[in-house]
């Protein structure tokens, strides 16, 4: 799988990583979710099939957090954009 950097262009995936699913105020829930080790935050994740909001970090490149918009099924990429702009 490629993705589409906005600031690097196309990368192979094992520069990226992969935080979980995108929603409302993400990268906060994210910070508070990983702050503290919980075995639920890492192991007890939906699994969805289809559409999905993703957030993914170019960690490997130049460290933006981005928003991918993927099908869980094909891993067809239709949509990245940074996370930063996704923000309410």
């Amino acid at each position: 799988m490629r993705i589409e950097c906005p600031f690097c262009g196309e990368r192979d995936l094992s520069e990226f990583t992969y935080l979980g699913a995108a929603r409302e105020s993400a990268a906060g829930v994210a910070a508070a979710q990983f702050a503290e080790p919980h075995v639920a935050a890492v192991y007890l994740r939906s699994n969805p099939a289809g559409v999905h909001r993703e957030l993914w970090r170019h960690g490997y490149g130049c460290g933006s957090w981005l928003e991918v918009t993927r099908d869980t099924r094909t891993h067809l990429i239709s949509a990245v954009r940074l996370a930063r702009e996704a923000a309410p």
